[in-house]
C-alpha cells in the first residue's frame, strides 16, 4: 500500500531516517509509561543537535577566530590590492587559504551546518506534521476507526470537504486507510465532535480513539497537532489563548538570544560595516520570522524551534568555555604543524613557506609604511617644517624640487 502521507521527494529518505529516530524515542517514552509525543519532540531535538555537535564546535570556533585572523586577512587583501591578474589572485588565495590553516578553521564550515539544519528541519516538518506515517505507535491508535471510515457509506465526502480547512490535503486526491489517518490526526476538538454527530454508529470508537492520541498530543495543555493561531481564533479559554500566544513568543525570543549568546566575545572584522549592518539586520528579522512561522504551524514545531534554540545556546556556552582554556599559541603550533605535513605530501609549497605567509600581520604593514616615509624623508633631506619653507631654500637645489614635489601631493590630497 502506497503511503501518501510520507514525505517524498529528495528529502523523503531523510524524513523517513528521522521518523525511526522519533519513532524510537517514542517507543522508549512508552515503555516508560509515559507517551507524549510532545516530549518526543523535545528529546529528538536534543538528540538531533548533540548528533550535530562536531559541525557546531566547528563553526563557533570560526567565530571565535575571526577576530584574531582578520589582521593577516586584511593584510593580504592590503598587499595585492590593486592587482587583479590571474597569479596574483591566486597568490592571495593560497596565502588566505594558510591563514585559515594556520587558524585551523573552514569559511565554509558555517554554511555547511546551516545547510545541515535546513536539511533536517523541512523534513522534519514533514514527520511532526505527519506523526502516525512515522511513527507506528501512533498510527496503531487511528487503525480501527480508519478501516471503518473506509467502509461507511458517506465518509469518504464528509471527510473530503472538511479537509482543506484544517490542511488534509492527501484525502482529496484519494481515500485509503493512510489518508483518513493524516486527516484524523490534524482534527480539533470540535472536529472529532462533528465527526461522532454524523455518524453515531461509530461514536464509542470515534470517542475512544479521541482521548487515546488527546493524551498523546498534549503537551502542556495543548495539542501539538493544532496552531496557535487556531487556539487564538477558536478557544475561548484563557490559559489556552496564553500559551498558544507564548508559543511564537518564546521561539522568537529564544532565537534572539541564540544569536546573542553565538555572538558574545566575537567582533566584527575591520572595514566591514556593510556587512555587519546586514548581519543586524538579519539577526532581527530572522526572530520575527520565526514567531510568525510558529503562530502558523502546529505547535509541535514551535516546541522543536524553542528547543533547538535553548540547545544550540547551552552548547555554545559549553563551546565557548572550552575555547576560552585553550592555550591559543599551542593550537596554531598544532595547526601550523598540520598545514605543513598536509602540503608537503601534496606536493606544495614547504613549511617555511607557508609559516613564513601565514604570519603576515597588521604590524608588518604598519612597519612597511614607516620605512616608507622614512626613505621619503632621507631622500628630500627635509623635515616637515623645512618643507613649508620655500623661501629659505635656493632656487635649483634639491630642497626646492622636495618642496614641489611636496606641495603637489598636498594639493591633491585636499581634493
Amino acid at each position: 500500500m502506497r503511503l501518501l502521507t510520507k514525505s517524498g521527494g529528495i528529502l523523503g529518505p531523510i524524513a523517513t531516517v528521522l521518523g525511526y529516530v522519533m519513532s524510537g524515542i517514542f517507543a522508549v517514552l512508552v515503555a516508560m509509561n509515559i507517551p507524549n509525543i510532545g516530549l518526543s519532540i523535545v528529546l529528538f531535538t536534543i538528540v538531533i543537535y548533540m548528533v550535530m555537535l562536531p559541525l557546531t564546535y566547528r563553526q563557533q570556533k570560526f567565530s571565535r577566530m575571526t577576530p584574531l585572523m582578520n589582521p593577516e586577512l586584511t593584510a593580504i587583501r592590503e598587499k595585492y590590492k590593486g592587482k587583479n591578474d590571474q597569479v596574483t589572485m591566486q597568490r592571495m588565495n593560497e596565502e588566505t587559504k594558510q591563514v585559515y590553516a594556520k587558524y585551523g578553521v573552514n569559511p565554509a564550515g558555517s554554511c555547511v551546518q546551516l545547510v545541515v539544519q535546513m536539511l533536517i528541519l523541512f523534513p522534519l516538518y514533514r514527520v511532526i506534521m505527519n506523526v502516525p506515517a512515522y511513527v507506528s505507535q501512533v498510527r496503531a491508535v487511528f487503525e480501527e476507526l480508519a478501516s471503518k471510515l473506509l467502509t461507511t457509506p458517506g465518509a469518504e465526502k464528509y471527510l473530503q470537504e472538511i479537509g482543506p480547512s484544517i490542511q488534509a490535503t492527501t484525502i482529496s486526491k484519494e481515500f485509503t486507510a493512510n489518508t483518513i489517518i493524516d486527516t484524523l490526526y490534524k482534527f480539533r476538538p470540535d472536529n472529532w465532535t462533528a465527526l461522532a454527530q454524523k455518524f453515531p454508529d461509530l461514536s464509542d470508537i470515534i470517542s475512544s480513539t479521541e482521548k487515546v492520541i488527546g493524551r498523546m498530543n498534549n503537551f502542556l495543555g495543548m495539542n501539538i497537532a493544532n496552531t496557535p493561531m487556531n487556539y487564538i481564533k477558536e478557544h475561548a479559554t484563557v490559559w489556552l489563548v496564553i500559551g498558544a500566544i507564548l508559543v511564537p513568543v518564546l521561539a522568537a525570543l529564544t532565537q534572539w538570544l541564540s544569536v546573542k549568546v553565538s555572538m558574545a566575545g566575537n567582533t566584527q572584522p575591520e572595514g566591514s560595516d556593510q556587512m555587519a549592518g546586514t548581519m543586524k539586520m538579519m539577526n532581527n528579522i530572522m526572530p520575527l520570522m520565526s514567531a510568525f512561522f510558529c503562530l502558523t504551524l502546529p505547535v509541535g514545531m514551535g516546541i522543536y524551534w524553542i528547543m533547538s534554540a535553548v540547545v544550540r545556546m547551552v552548547q555554545t556556552i559549553l563551546i565557548n568555555k572550552r575555547l576560552e582554556k585553550q592555550d591559543m599559541e599551542e593550537i596554531l603550533r598544532k595547526n601550523m604543524e598540520k598545514s605543513k605535513k598536509k602540503m608537503e605530501k601534496k606536493g606544495g609549497v614547504s613549511g617555511a613557506q607557508i609559516a613564513q605567509n601565514a604570519a603576515i600581520n597588521t604590524r608588518k604593514v604598519d612597519d612597511s609604511v614607516s620605512r616608507a616615509k622614512r626613505m621619503q624623508k632621507a631622500v628630500t633631506g627635509l623635515d616637515e617644517s623645512a618643507v613649508t619653507k620655500r623661501a629659505n631654500v635656493r632656487p635649483g637645489s634639491l630642497a626646492e624640487k622636495a618642496n614641489m614635489v611636496s606641495e603637489y601631493n598636498e594639493k591633491h590630497r585636499k581634493k
